[in-house]
C-alpha cells in the first residue's frame, strides 16, 4: 500500500520544522488525530524554545530511515536509521541528493555527531538478486533498526559490517550510561549478528509505543510493525532525521564503491557509484560483468 504525505507536513518549510512536528506526533498521536491543525506549519514553526522542549521530551523519539542504491547496476543497497539529539542539532541537514559529494563528505562527521544514535546496514548483491531490490531494501532497513535495538527483529548479519553508534535505549535515556554496555552484551552474545531476546530489546519494548519510524518514500517497511511507521514522501528534504540518514547512507555507500573500483579497476565505480551511466555501460561492454554486478539488473542494451 502506498501512502500520501501527511497533511500536517504539506506546508513544512524546513527539515527542522518537520522533525519538531513528528516528535510532537510521536509524543501524543491521539491529540494529533483529534486536532488536525495541531501540527500545522504555523504551530510547529521552529523557534529555539519549541526545539528545546521537544529535545527534552525523552519519552518520544523519531527514527529517520533512508536508503541509497536501489537503482544501480552494481553494489549493495544501503540503509541508515538515525535519531538526532535534537531537531535543530545540525541546521544544514538536507536531502543528500541535493548536496555534492564533497559537501556530503565534509558534513559526514558533523552528521554523526548530531545523532544520538545511528546504524548503517546493507543488503548484498546476492540478496538483491535472490529477493528483488524492494525486499532487499527492507532487509537493510530492518538490519539498521535491529542494530539500534528495535525489538522483535531477528535478521542475519550483512556481508558488509554494520556501522553503529549508540542505541535506542541511550537515545531514550541519555543520562543512563548502562545502555552501551547492554548493547555490547547483545552483540557479543550472538555469533551471527542476529538478535535473540536481548536485554536491550526488553528494555526498549515497553517504551516503543513512543517511538515513531519516519520512512523516506511512500511505503512502510515490511516486517516492522506498521503502526510504528510513517512514510514521508520526499522525507529526506522534509524531516531532519531522514536527512541525516540520507547523508550517512550515501557517504557510506560511496566509500564502499570506491573500494570496488580498487578491486575492479576500469569500471569507474568511484565516479558513477554503480549507476547505469554511459561510461559504466561502455566499461561493461569492454570488460564484462564483475561479481559486484546485479544479475537481475542487466540492461537490455547490453
Amino acid at each position: 500500500m502506498k501512502f500520501k504525505l501527511p497533511a500536517f507536513l504539506e506546508n513544512i518549510e524546513s527539515p527542522v520544522e518537520g522533525e519538531v512536528a513528528l516528535r510532537k506526533y510521536a509524543a501524543n498521536p491521539l491529540a494529533f488525530g483529534g486536532e488536525p491543525d495541531l501540527f500545522s506549519a504555523g504551530n510547529v514553526a521552529g523557534s529555539d524554545a519549541s526545539c528545546a522542549d521537544v529535545a527534552n521530551n525523552s519519552a518520544a523519539i523519531v527514527i529517520g530511515i533512508d536508503e541509497v542504491g536501489r537503482g544501480p547496476l552494481a553494489g549493495p543497497v544501503v540503509a541508515c536509521a538515525a535519531v538526532l539529539k535534537s531537531p535543530d542539532a545540525l541546521l544544514t541537514l538536507n536531502d543528500s541528493k541535493k548536496l555534492s559529494r564533497p559537501k556530503r563528505e565534509a558534513m559526514f562527521e558533523d552528521v554523526k555527531d548530531a545523532c544520538a544514535c545511528y546504524a548503517i546496514a546493507s543488503a548484498s548483491v546476492e540478496e538483491i538478486d535472490e529477493m528483488n531490490i524492494l525486499e532487499a531494501d527492507f532487509l537493510a532497513m530492518r538490519r539498521a533498526l535491529q542494530a539500534l535495538g528495535f525489538p522483535g527483529l531477528n535478521e542475519t548479519a550483512p556481508e558488509i559490517p554494520i556501522e553503529v553508534k549508540g542505541s535506542l535505549n541511550e537515545a531514550l535515556h541519555p543520562n543512563d550510561a548502562s545502555g552501551s554496555v547492554i548493547l555490547n552484551a547483545k552483540r557479543e552474545g550472538s555469533s551471527d549478528g542476529s538478535s535473540n531476546a536481548s536485554p536491550l530489546s526488553s528494555l526498549v519494548s515497553h517504551l516503543s509505543s513512543n517511538i515513531l519510524i519516519a520512512v523516506d518514500g511512500n511505503l512502510k517497511i515490511r516486517g516492522v510493525p506498521a503502526e510504528k511507521q510513517m512514510p514521508i514522501v520526499k522525507g529526506d528534504g522534509r524531516i531532519a532525521s531522514i536527512s541525516a540518514a540520507s547523508i550517512l547512507a550515501k557517504v557510506f555507500r560511496d566509500r564502499y564503491m570506491d573500494k570496488l573500483e580498487e578491486l575492479y579497476p576500469g569500471y569507474g565505480f568511484d565516479k558513477h557509484a554503480g549507476y547505469g551511466t554511459k561510461a559504466h555501460l561502455d566499461a561493461i561492454r569492454r570488460l564484462g560483468y564483475t561479481p559486484a554486478h546485479r544479475k537481475s539488473f542487466h540492461p537490455k542494451s547490453l
